[in-house]
């Protein structure tokens, strides 16, 4: 309480810049991936600076936050002759490894198709997927099924009614990390929203980043890939050698 009474003081003190100004904090701005991680917590919190009273329309406040976007291929599988086979194949320009969005209230009451297609807010609109090859009739279908297998792998997060709003001045909410999240730059996004329009945002960036072991393989991978083979080896022959020596000491017992 005190770490956020101090946070509010000093938001509050700062210039303001807009009619209603969105200030937001985290809990963390650095994530360390170690061998041992399984996720993590980010506490999300903040407040809204503003000169008048409250307009009678109801604010909203939407947190987003996005991993590292890269071009990936879908591929969909039929069966042929008794075995399944990519038949079909659809190049996205760019998705999020990793990608939460947490809202005060429904999806309508919080942002208008227009603001959503101009701020790329929604999960749909966060991937980028300009064409598709000729001959592919239901382009959609092939982001539908990345953001369904991404949603299973808890990379992709909606959570409508998430974000806790006070007398339309303090907010907070929680965003979980997975296990499986890619190195590099999180952007957390904070829009203040008023009849689904945006009328201010805020971003802020977490450093998520491999330590220890965990990282002396990820730059060895890279940077001597043939070393890296050579140890992978290494130990896949350690592994069942030592897996043998056990079952020809527990057969002489």
């Amino acid at each position: 309480m005190r770490r956020l009474a101090l946070f509010l003081a000093l938001a509050f003190a700062a210039p303001a810049s807009a009619a209603e100004e969105v200030l937001a904090g985290l809990s963390q701005t650095r994530v360390a991936i170690s061998t041992d991680f399984r996720g993590s917590t980010i506490l999300i919190f903040g407040a809204v600076k503003r000169e008048e009273a409250i307009p009678e329309d109801p604010l909203q406040v939407i947190v987003t936050i996005a991993g590292p976007s890269t071009p990936l291929v879908v591929r969909k599988k039929d069966r042929r002759f008794g075995i399944w086979i990519n038949t079909e194949s659809v190049t996205v320009d760019r998705a999020p490894s990793f990608y939460a969005v947490a809202t005060s209230a429904d999806w309508p009451a919080s942002l208008s198709e227009v603001e959503d297609l101009r701020n790329k807010v929604s999960v749909n609109r966060a991937i980028r997927s300009v064409g598709a090859p000729r001959g592919i009739v239901d382009a959609g279908s092939f982001t539908d099924a990345l953001i369904r297998i991404r949603e299973r792998q808890d990379l992709y997060q909606t959570r409508i009614g998430a974000v806790t709003l006070t007398e339309a001045t303090l907010f907070e909410t929680s965003i979980e990390l997975p296990a499986n999240l890619t190195e590099g730059n999180y952007t957390a996004r904070f829009l203040l929203t008023r009849n689904g329009r945006v009328i201010d945002t805020h971003e802020e960036v977490i450093h998520v980043t491999k330590v220890g072991l965990e990282r002396f393989l990820y730059n060895l991978s890279r940077e001597v890939p043939w070393a890296y083979g050579v140890l992978a080896l290494s130990l896949a022959i350690l592994a069942g050698w030592s897996a043998s020596a056990f079952f020809r000491y527990i057969r002489g017992q």
